[in-house]
């Protein structure tokens, strides 16, 4: 029950990340919502993190979400850059602290081999196909990456493109100001 009131509440945004042919792009759009309305429309929700060999992207409360990436990227020094190892320890700490329990938000995180989704339940997901979404906007821009890389010849980073801009057209939480970050090959 508390789990359903919690993701219910997370009302916001679009990220995804996209592994496809060798590459890894993740995306976000910029809207900034409080209640219902608009308060920005260029938000950064992607970061490059431990030497630009990381992207994390985070949907939900905007302090809650940097005080979990602060804490990701601390993980990921601590454990020189193992993103399973910060991944599961942010986890448990995520799970585990009186404090941190209570945020409200979601991460997904990636490497050159490694997709995550995380959130304060203590979950770890790692997705079967590569394609990883949170925020409102999320079911709409998995579906379209799924349905692009099945039936076009797109690159990784023209698939969160693609599939952003249709999140957007659906989802009144996610706006057309995307950015996208690629992990070099």
């Amino acid at each position: 029950m508390i789990k359903h009131i919690r993701e219910s509440r997370i009302k916001s945004t679009t990220v995804i990340c996209v592994r496809h042919k060798g590459a890894v792009a993740m995306g976000g759009d910029g809207q900034v919502t409080l209640s219902s309305y608009i308060m920005k429309k260029e938000a950064r929700k992607i970061r490059r993190l431990y030497k630009d060999r990381c992207l994390a992207g985070f949907a939900g409360a905007s302090a809650d979400a940097f005080t979990l990436l602060e804490r990701f990227e601390k993980k990921l020094e601590e454990y020189s850059g193992n993103i399973v190892r910060a991944s599961v320890e942010l986890a448990k700490d995520w799970r585990t602290d009186r404090l941190l329990r209570r945020l409200e938000a979601f991460l997904v995180v990636a490497d050159k081999e490694h997709t995550y989704i995380l959130s304060g339940t203590g979950d770890v997901i790692e997705p079967d196909d590569g394609i990883a979404a949170i925020g409102s906007g999320g079911p709409y821009a998995l579906a379209a990456a799924k349905a692009l890389i099945r039936h076009t010849d797109l690159t990784a980073q023209e698939i969160v493109k693609e599939a952003m801009k249709i999140a957007s057209e659906i989802c009144i939480y996610t706006n057309e100001n995307i950015v996208i970050e690629e992990l070099p090959t």
